[in-house]
């Protein structure tokens, strides 16, 4: 009985998982992720699945996810680049003239997307202990998005200042101006919606599947 309960568990793991992941490759492959913003890097919505995964199936899920998110930008970047001159940021695969990627390449499209699940999931599964589910899923879901827009912008001028001001056509001693006009035109929506969906979509539909009390 045991065997076969754990069983059903995995496989409606598996079934939940699968949703959120199909749901995660359309905002990523197609224009229905995209959201209008200023700059080379648009607003997207390709995070909010995986704050949905975190705050449903856990931190660990939530990355995992975040791992898939990571990939699929990737691909992206590498093959069909929304930006060509800055994709050399996202992927060591792709040059264009004197623009080329390195391993801090994947550190940049990988990490930060993994760290929205860890953080997202984390910070819900500690909070809903104190039965506070509902800021706790709000806050897991800006907290989330707002790592993967820091480090990933971080990672862009730290580790590709210059090359990336040339390759986005302004000058190297506005680029911290740039960086804070796209955290405010993209970061911050993008934010916004990750703890607004966090909290008026998973939560239900976590009170629904698994029959949690409010």
């Amino acid at each position: 009985m045991a065997t076969t309960l754990s069983a059903r568990k995995k496989i409606l793991f598996l079934a939940q998982f699968s949703v959120l992941l199909a749901i995660e490759a359309i905002v990523c492959f197609t224009p229905l992720g995209s959201l209008p913003a200023l700059g080379p890097i648009v607003a997207t919505l390709s995070h909010v699945p995986v704050i949905l995964t975190a705050i449903l199936l856990g931190p660990l899920a939530g990355s995992l996810m975040g791992l898939f998110f990571g990939l699929f930008s990737f691909l992206v970047w590498t093959f069909t680049p929304p930006f060509a001159p800055i994709a050399f940021v996202f992927t060591p695969f792709y040059s264009l003239g004197q623009f080329r990627g390195n391993l801090w390449s994947l550190a940049i499209c990988f990490v930060p997307r993994i760290l929205i699940g860890l953080v997202a999931g984390a910070v819900f599964t500690l909070a809903k202990k104190r039965r506070w589910e509902l800021p706790a899923a709000a806050v897991g879901g800006v907290l989330g998005s707002l790592a993967n827009t820091f480090l990933v912008l971080g990672g862009i001028w730290l580790f590709f200042g210059r090359q990336y001001a040339e390759g986005a056509g302004f000058a190297y001693n506005t680029i911290l101006a740039v960086i804070g006009t796209t955290v405010l035109t993209s970061g911050l929506p993008e934010a916004a919606i990750g703890g607004f969906l966090a909290a008026a979509v998973a939560l239900p539909v976590r009170r629904i599947v698994f029959k949690e009390k409010r």
